[in-house]
Parts: C-alpha cells; structure tokens; sequence
C-alpha cells in the first residue's frame, strides 16, 4: 500500500516553500542516460510523486510534454498554483495506477518519492506504461548530508545530524529504503538493463531559516509535529538558534553551503 504522508495543506505549503529543485549534478547524470539509451524523441514525461512540482517545472525545460502525479490533493493544488510553463500538467492519482495507456511513456521519474510507493505494484506500472526503450529515473537525496561555513562547517553538520537522528525516531519504516540508498529499488526493477550511481554530490546555497524549513518539510518532523507540536515547535526555534551561535551571526538569512549527496536508479526497457 502506498503511504500517505504529505496530504495537508500545511505541508505542501511547506513543500513548495522549502524544497528545491533536482541539483545540477543530479540532473546531468539523468539526462546523459535518457540521451545516451534514447532510440526516438523524448515527448512524453512523467514525474511521479511529484509533491509541489519543483521537479515537474525542471523537466519540462527539456521534454516535450511533462505530466506531473500525486497521490495528495494539497501537493498537486500548490503545485498548480506555482509559475509553470505551458508543457506542463497535473493529476492526482497514486503511484500504483497511473491514467496512461500501456507503452505510452517515454520517461518516467521520481524524486525524493519512490520509497513511499508500494513498490512492486508500482514497478508492475512502471513496466506496463513505459513504451520500449523507455527509461526510469528513481531518484533520492540521502542521510548523509553537510552543512559548510567558513571554520564551523564540522560542528553545523554535527548539529544537523543530532537533529535528523533525533527525528529519525519518528520516521516511517520506508525511509531506510533511502537510508539504504535505494539498493532495494534497484533490484525491484523489472529490466536487465539499469544501474544505481551514488555519490552524485551538490552544493547547494541556503539561508539557515532556508535549512530550518527544509527539515521542516520532513515527513519524520510532520509525524513529530502531529505527536507533540510544542516540542516540535521548540526544537526548530532550539536548532536555528544553535546554528546562528555557532555561526557567530544574528541573520537566519545568512548563507551557508549544504553539500547533498544524490542516489540515482536508473533503467532502460528492452525492446
């Protein structure tokens, strides 16, 4: 069973604020496959889970056509209400039962989504959609993550860990699948021809309320926020100040580089 997490209204708000788009790295490793397996011209994408559409808005700079999916009402509402450009669409529906016809699709994606799928259900879809020579890039940001400022990056980096292992406790079973880094994804997929890239690392430029909102957005904060929201309120208020002291700064608009490591499932169909 698919699982639903990010379905109010808050959290897709918060989504479409705090989560940035697939990084450069991320996406040249992507689209050097689909450029390299292609047989004909890419003109349908789908970007499954697509939560916001930050992902859907990076891919139809380059497709034809790009349909974003989600099983969340709020995500595909805040992603509609986002700037896009007039290639893109949405719809909701879940994962495991896509409205596409059998061998329609030229590419399938999904970012930072995939392990909240059931996932043989939709591996089953995936195969049943994709047209030959169709390609699948599954795609997530793992655990290990960096937060890098002049001489304190070692000690913001350890604050940001405490907190995600604190979080950690509240997690859903299915984040060991990124825990993992997708291994169990890429032996799920249904064709001899894939492979798994790790280590795709991206620096990424944010403001520290840019990282408190980030670990906002995480679905094992929301579940922390359900149980107790004053604790998970304070906790936040607690890490940014811990961040700006360590910093030596008062700004939580001061940038800082979060260095993020990408995992990549990539497959191509056979003929």
């Amino acid at each position: 069973m698919a699982v639903h997490l990010f379905e109010a209204r808050d959290h897709a708000v918060s989504y479409q604020k705090y989560r940035f788009s697939p990084p450069e790295k991320l996406q040249s490793v992507i689209f050097s496959y689909v450029e390299e397996k292609r047989v004909d011209p890419i003109r349908l994408v789908v970007d499954v889970g697509c939560g916001s559409g930050q992902s859907t808005r990076v891919l139809a700079a380059h497709f034809e056509k790009v349909i974003g999916t989600d099983i969340s009402e709020a995500q595909i509402e805040a992603a509609r209400q986002a700037a896009s450009l007039p290639n893109v669409s949405y719809h909701v529906c879940p994962a495991e039962d896509l409205p596409f016809e059998d061998g329609s699709v030229d590419l399938i994606t999904a970012f930072t989504a995939a392990h909240w799928f059931d996932m043989p259900k939709f591996m089953k879809e995936v195969d049943r959609v994709l047209k030959p020579h169709g390609c699948v890039a599954l795609s997530t940001y793992s655990a290990d993550l960096s937060m890098h400022y002049k001489d304190c990056s070692e000690r913001l980096t350890e604050i940001f860990t405490e907190i995600w292992n604190l979080l950690f406790e509240h997690a859903d079973e299915r984040v060991n699948l990124v825990i993992a880094e997708y291994k169990e994804v890429f032996e799920l997929l249904p064709f001899q021809d894939k492979q798994r890239v790790t280590q795709i690392i991206d620096k990424i430029p944010m403001s520290i309320s840019g990282v408190i909102g980030f670990i906002q957005s995480f679905s094992m904060y929301q579940a922390f926020l359900r149980i107790n929201p004053e604790a998970a309120t304070s906790l936040l208020q607690k890490t940014e100040q811990r961040f700006l002291e360590t910093m030596g700064v008062c700004s939580n608009e001061t940038q800082v580089e979060v260095w993020l490591k990408n995992v990549c499932v990539l497959a191509c169909k056979g003929p």
